[in-house]
Parts: C-alpha cells; structure tokens; sequence
C-alpha cells in the first residue's frame, strides 16, 4: 500500500500534462470543431427563444410534466410535429472569457489524479514494476475521463462521431496518467 500524499507529485504532474495535451487537442489540431452545427436562421430562433428570459440550465422540448403527459395523443402529435431538441443556456457572460472554464478543467484533472493514486495506492505497493502500474492507473484514469460518455449519445442524442472523439480525449489522457504514474511510483 503506497499513502496518497506520496503521490502529490505524480497527481500535479498527471494534471498539468493532462491539460496541455488538452488544449493542443481542441485548439491546435482542431478535430472537435464539428462537433456542435449551427442553426439556419439562428438570430431569428435566438430572438424568439429570448423572450422565454431562460434561466441558464439545461432543457428539453417538447417537455412533459409526467409519464401520463407523455402517453397523451396531444404529445405525441408535438413529437411527430417537431423539431424536438436537448440543448443548454448559459449564461451570456459565460464565453467573454474561458479562465473559469480552464480553472474547473484542471480542478477537475488533479480530481481524477487523486482517484488514480486513491486506487492505486490501495492495491500496488511500492516498487512495482513500471507496466503494472501504466495498466491500472491508465485503466482507472481512462474511466474517468471517458466512459460514462457514451450517456450524452445514447440518451440525449449526441452524436456518436463526437462522444467518440471525447473518449479519444480521454485515453489519451489516461495514457498520460498512467506514463506519469508509472515514471514516479514510489520504489
């Protein structure tokens, strides 16, 4: 059993790598810009969405209150009729700038860090051999990053090529994890 504040340095190393490797993926390689498409006459549907004064939040249309509401002929006639549509309010602060976003991101990297030395520590003790370790703490991290993912493409109707190239992300990540775990493993 290895303690978890022994691990401090491969957690904060795992992070920062983690977040490089991210931005150069969405920013310089650019195989997630089609992943959200825009909308045809998209200042005429934002005039009529504004008047609703949405709260940010997510929201489904057409929405119903109860399974009994859902079943009715009344509803059914909106689903056929459409469009029927997932989609998220943010607040319109929220793009002006990303410095809260990329702060929750490597928050959220060193989180999954500390799970990985969690699991890690628990079942491998020190001076394991450098593979044992890229295996679990790759496989742990990889599960956090990425696999509860297909969720977005199966019942919200995400497309698939982009929950894929998410998951992409995501064992990327957790191979950076895993070499950076396996590289500084207490001996």
């Amino acid at each position: 059993m290895v303690p978890i504040l022994t691990l401090w340095l491969p957690i904060l190393i795992a992070a920062v790598l983690v977040f490089v490797a991210s931005s150069v993926m969405h920013m310089v390689l650019g195989y997630h810009k089609n992943d959200f498409s825009g909308i045809e006459g998209e200042d005429a549907v934002m005039d009529a969405l504004r008047p609703a004064n949405l709260a940010p939040g997510d929201y489904f249309f057409p929405h119903a209150e109860s399974p009994e509401v859902m079943r009715s002929e009344a509803f059914q006639a909106k689903l056929a009729k459409g469009p029927v549509a997932f989609f998220t309010v943010a607040d319109p602060g929220a793009f002006t700038s990303m410095n809260r976003n990329l702060a929750q991101w490597f928050v959220y990297c060193v989180v999954v860090g500390v799970i990985v030395a969690y699991i890690a520590g628990r079942t491998l003790a020190p001076g394991v051999e450098y593979l044992t370790v890229f295996r679990l703490s790759g496989t742990v991290a990889f599960c956090c990053y990425a696999v509860a993912l297909p969720l977005n493409s199966i019942w919200y109707h995400r497309k698939w090529s982009t929950t894929l190239k998410s998951m992409f992300d995501g064992l990327v990540y957790g191979v950076l994890t895993a070499g950076t775990f396996g590289w500084l493993w207490p001996e």
